[in-house]
Formats: structure tokens, sequence, C-alpha cells
């Protein structure tokens, strides 16, 4: 998965039990599912199975004091998925962190980038 532009160099990932309880990706997920209103909608949307979508979302639910995303199962209805407003919180409460984070060490990231080797270029070839 690409890093978010927003926030180049910077990953930001909240440890529960020595486990991510969140990070870039889980955020990503849980907003592509509040866009979608579905876990294989967002899983499509973000270039990844079902079953890994499905895999974090299990994950995300159980690193919190409640669901951040609600399930529905399929049938005459269909399915579909909910995230709640405790689960929009905790994304809000994270992206704030994590611009407060990037805003704090824009200097130093961009000192240490420039220790980096440039970017190759593709070649066109004829």
């Amino acid at each position: 998965m690409n890093q978010d532009a927003r926030y180049p160099g910077l990953t930001l990932r909240v440890l529960a039990r020595q486990f991510p309880a969140m990070g870039p990706g889980k955020a990503a997920l849980i907003e592509a599912i509040d866009k979608s209103g579905s876990i294989s909608a967002a899983a499509r949307d973000m270039e990844m199975s079902y079953r890994r979508a499905w895999q974090l979302v299990e994950a995300i639910n159980t690193s919190f004091a409640e669901p951040l995303i609600v399930t529905a199962t399929g049938g005459k209805r269909g399915g579909g998925a909910v995230v709640s407003e405790f689960g929009r919180e905790v994304v809000r409460r994270y992206r704030a962190m994590e611009s407060k984070a990037s805003h704090a060490i824009a200097a130093e990231i961009t000192e240490f980038s420039s220790l980096l080797k440039p970017a190759r270029r593709a070649s066109k070839r004829r």
C-alpha cells in the first residue's frame, strides 16, 4: 500500500499490547469502509484482498473498547459495514496525531531526505 502523500516520510503506528492498534493502513481502510459502506468495496478500492480486509476489521475491533466497524451479513437486503461514531472519532484522533507529528519533524525530514539517493528515472527504451 502506498504511503499517504499528505505525510511524506512519516508512518505513525499506535501500539496496544505490542501490536499495532492503528496505523496508516487501518485508518485508510476505515475511511474507505465509511465512504463505501462495504468491506469488499473498500478492499477493492485499496487493492487488497477481501480476506485481508476482514482480518484487519477483526483486529481493529478487537483492539478498541468499542467496535469501530459494525457489519451486517448478506441476505435479501445484502450485507454491509458501517463505521461507528466511535470509529470516526478514533480515526479523527489518529489523523490529528499523524498531522501533529509530521509538522513537528518537517524540517528534519527534509534534511534527512537530502542524505538519500535521488529516485531513479525510468529509462525510455526504443
